[in-house]
């Protein structure tokens, strides 16, 4: 049976995988717990291993205190895909050849498509269609979320990636995936601008109107 404690620092590991790096004083806000139980779970967590802490120097003033997940932290989080897979893309290269996998690949590429043409189907508009997007994407374990930046421009951001371990062995999978959102959200412009595998903290596309 779950405590109040061990859901305050499931919330706090949700909150830094979802919001990346963050300090105790905000982590306690978004809680709403004081400073000091904040920190008392900080610990915990620390000594389990499931958090680090690190210096960020601020605009004024003496640099100030964040806490991050670690690589154990983030196994914690579901993943879709583990061993079994990356064998499987394995014994796919050596039987098939790249051939092979790319067709699996082109497979997998034209039923999302297919999927999240049909669920979208009935919204109106651009940002209708990107919230639906990130609803789908949530449900397969992306941690998605829909953010209006301006007018007529929304980013996509995933803060999990379920598929990371075969996207690693096969970047293909990524190509695939930026390719779908593109035939799905036809007349938008879509633009990777931030990419796991390239260091940063999440994926997230960026989605212009037709013209902006």
């Amino acid at each position: 049976m779950s405590t109040p404690s061990n859901n305050s620092r499931e919330q706090i590991l949700y909150l830094l995988k979802t919001r990346g790096p963050q300090s105790a004083q905000f982590l306690a806000g978004e809680l709403g717990i004081t400073p000091v139980g904040t920190r008392q779970h900080l610990k915990q967590l620390a000594d389990d291993g499931l958090l680090e802490r690190f210096d960020r120097a601020e605009k004024v003033g003496r640099p100030s205190s964040y806490w991050k997940l670690t690589e154990k932290a983030q196994g914690r989080f579901p993943d879709r895909h583990g061993d079994l897979t990356l064998k499987l893309i394995d014994n796919v290269r050596q039987i098939f050849g790249e051939e092979g996998l790319e067709a699996l690949i082109d497979k997998r590429e034209k039923e999302s498509l297919e999927d999240y043409r049909r669920a979208l189907a009935a919204c109106a508009s651009l940002g209708g269609k990107v919230k639906k997007l990130a609803e789908l994407r949530s449900r397969e374990g992306y941690m998605a979320e829909a953010v209006r930046e301006q007018r007529g421009v929304w980013l996509l951001v995933e803060n999990h990636c379920p598929i990371c371990a075969a996207a690693h062995k096969c970047r293909g999978f990524c190509r695939s995936e930026l390719e779908v959102f593109r035939q799905c959200l036809d007349g938008a412009r879509v633009e990777r601008c931030e990419y796991l595998l390239e260091g940063a903290r999440r994926c997230a596309y960026r989605i212009a109107a037709s013209g902006d």
